[in-house]
C-alpha cells in the first residue's frame, strides 16, 4: 500500500486502547489526530504527546467530517463498550456503535472517493470489534462462524462490522474488522473490565468480587500485542476481512484472580456475586487466520503482562492518591 502522508485519525484515542495505540503510531512515524468526546477518555492520557486532540462526538456529522479530512488512515475505537451499558440503554448503544460508525464510514467514502478512483489502495479504515457478535456460538471464536449475538452490544457491533464490509463491497473502501479479545494493560484505570477492576479492588480493600462461579473463561490480550496487530492491519494490502485478535488461550476468571494476586503480591479475599446478564460463558479465539494473513502473533504471556500492568497501576494509584 502506498501513502504519501502517514496521517491517522484515532476515534476514541484518549481512552485506554487509544492512549496505547497513539504511542505505538507515533513510534512508527505517523502523524496522529484524535477525535474523542472525553466522556470516558482522559486528556491526561495524551499529555505531552505531539497529537492533535479534537474534542467531538462521532454522532456529530460535522465534527466527524472535519476530523476525517486529510487523514489517510482511520482507526475507529470510539464506541459504547460492553454488555452492561447496552442492557441499561440499548438505544444509546445502537446510536453510538451503529450510527457513529456509519458517520465515520460516510466521511471516509465522500472524502476518499477521488483518491480511491485513482488508487484502489488509498485510505484504510480499521474497526475495533469484539467476540460479542458471535454470542452463543461455541468457543473458540472464529471468523467463519455465523454471528448469534445474545446482548444488544453484540448486535450493535455486528451491525458496525456489516457496514464496514458493505462499504468495502459497494465503494471499495479499504476496511478491516478486528475482533479484540479481553484487552488489559496501562491507561485502563478508568475501565471496569475485569483486570482493571481486580487491580482497583485490591488497591481499595483487598477483596476481589467475582461475578458468578468464576469458571467462565476469557481470552486476555495485552494492549501492546493488540497495538501491533492494528499497526499491521493499517500497513497491509488486505481489506474487506475480519480477524480475531487474541491469544487463543482460555483463562477462567478464578485463574485470573490468582494471577492478579500474584502480580500485586497480596492474598485477597475472593467473594462471589451474581452472574452478569448477557455474559458469554466460554470465550476465546482461534487466531490462525491473522497469523496466516497478517503474520501476527501475540508475544506477551498473561503472567508477565499482569506484572507489567500492576506496576503501571501501582504508580498511577500512588500519583492519584487523595
Amino acid at each position: 500500500m502506498t501513502h504519501h502522508d502517514p496521517k491517522v485519525l484515532v476515534t476514541g484515542g484518549a481512552g485506554f486502547i487509544g492512549a496505547n495505540l497513539v504511542r505505538t503510531l507515533l513510534q512508527h512515524d505517523f502523524q496522529v489526530s484524535v477525535l474523542d468526546n472525553l466522556s470516558t477518555g482522559r486528556r491526561e492520557h495524551l499529555q505531552g504527546l505531539p497529537v492533535t486532540l479534537i474534542q467531538g462526538d462521532i454522532l456529530d456529522v460535522r465534527a466527524v467530517n472535519d476530523a476525517v479530512a486529510e487523514n489517510n488512515y482511520i482507526v475507529h475505537l470510539a464506541a459504547q463498550t460492553g454488555v452492561p451499558g447496552s442492557l441499561a440503554d440499548p438505544r444509546r448503544d445502537c446510536e453510538t456503535n451503529v450510527i457513529g460508525t456509519l458517520n465515520v464510514l460516510e466521511a471516509c467514502r465522500h472524502q476518499w472517493s477521488q483518491r480511491i478512483d485513482a488508487d484502489r489502495s488509498a485510505g484504510k479504515f480499521v474497526l475495533a470489534s469484539s467476540n460479542a457478535p458471535l454470542g452463543r456460538q461455541p468457543a473458540p471464536a472464529s471468523e467463519d462462524k455465523a454471528a448469534l449475538p445474545i446482548a444488544p452490544y453484540g448486535a450493535s457491533k455486528l451491525a458496525a462490522e456489516g457496514y464496514c464490509l458493505a462499504y468495502h463491497g459497494s465503494w471499495q473502501l479499504n476496511t478491516i474488522v478486528l475482533r479484540f479479545g479481553n484487552v488489559y494493560g496501562p491507561f485502563s484505570a478508568h475501565k471496569d473490565s475485569v483486570v482493571a477492576k481486580f487491580f482497583k479492588d485490591i488497591r481499595a480493600d483487598g477483596r476481589l468480587m467475582v461475578n458468578g462461579d468464576g469458571h467462565q473463561t476469557r481470552d486476555f490480550i495485552h494492549v501492546e500485542d493488540l497495538c501491533r496487530a492494528v499497526l499491521l492491519a493499517l500497513r497491509s494490502n488486505v481489506s474487506g476481512e475480519v480477524f480475531q485478535i487474541a491469544t487463543g488461550e482460555e483463562t477462567s476468571i478464578l485463574e485470573l484472580a490468582s494471577l492478579v494476586q500474584e502480580a500485586a503480591g497480596v492474598d485477597a479475599c475472593i467473594e462471589h456475586g451474581p452472574a452478569r446478564q448477557g455474559d458469554i460463558r466460554t470465550n476465546y479465539s482461534a487466531i490462525a487466520k491473522v497469523r496466516r494473513v497478517l503474520g501476527w502473533l501475540p508475544e506477551i504471556q498473561l503472567r508477565d503482562g499482569l506484572h507489567q500492568s500492576w506496576t503501571w497501576f501501582d504508580s498511577y494509584f500512588a500519583k492519584h492518591r487523595s
